[in-house]
């Protein structure tokens, strides 16, 4: 197989992770809590003999999660809340601790805060949040602290993670923080909200018709590629 097929298949190859990611934010453009991802192309340049040129190689591997606010949706819920500049809520998962910008909980049969899928969602401390049964109507203050009848009774915890472009995605809300995490100082908590996806699905499918015009263009160098080097052969065979 010659250079210039195999450059053009490892372009293929990113455009066609790329098509994955665009595909997912699309999927999840109504998902609460999420964050657009795009992919990053890179190039590895490698050296060939004195007489050939070099072969340029592209990659797309790398993603890249969009920290843009997603917009606010008032749902009036007591445990619906939207975060509100950088920052992330901390929850248990059996993997560990994860960070979410989801923030639709609810207390279980036991009043401890918890997510959907029922992970616990943590305070400052890193200990679940408890939120006391007929104790009078909950509050949530801007700094995450939660009343009952008028009374503290804890906070939840907001943190941002101390290497962001370490996050690691885990599914379509949850990222994993393997350097570590602080307290988010600016970040604010609005009860009755949730914050919707940050995707424009317009500019996705606008990017989706984009790869997929490039995607056939690829495909159509290497096919006249292969028919020239077969006609080579062919007639060079003779």
């Amino acid at each position: 197989m010659s250079n210039s097929i195999y450059a053009a298949l490892t372009r293929q190859s990113g455009l066609m992770n790329e098509m994955r990611v665009v595909a997912n934010n699309i999927a999840n453009a109504s998902t609460s809590g999420f964050r657009a991802e795009g992919l990053i192309f890179s190039e590895h340049v490698a050296a060939l003999d004195r007489d050939d040129p070099s072969l340029s190689m592209a990659a797309a591997r790398v993603r890249d999660t969009s920290e843009i606010q997603g917009s606010l949706k008032q749902t009036g819920g007591p445990f619906d809340l939207a975060i509100e500049g950088e920052g992330f809520f901390l929850v248990l998962t059996p993997q560990g601790e994860r960070l979410t910008r989801a923030g639709s909980f609810t207390p279980n049969e036991n009043g401890d805060l918890v997510t959907m899928e029922g992970y616990p969602v943590l305070d400052a401390g890193g200990a679940p949040v408890f939120v006391p049964q007929g104790a009078g109507a909950v509050g949530i203050a801007a700094d995450g602290t939660i009343s009952a009848g008028g009374v503290p009774v804890g906070q939840i915890g907001l943190v941002v993670p101390e290497n962001p472009l370490g996050m690691m995605r885990e599914d379509g809300v949850r990222f994993r923080a393997d350097d570590g995490y602080v307290p988010a100082e600016t970040a604010r908590v609005a009860q009755g909200f949730l914050e919707q996806s940050n995707v424009n699905p317009i500019l996705e499918l606008a990017r989706m018709i984009e790869v997929q015009r490039a995607y056939e263009l690829g495909q159509s160098f290497i096919d006249k590629e292969d028919q020239r080097i077969r006609e080579a052969i062919r007639t060079f065979g003779k």
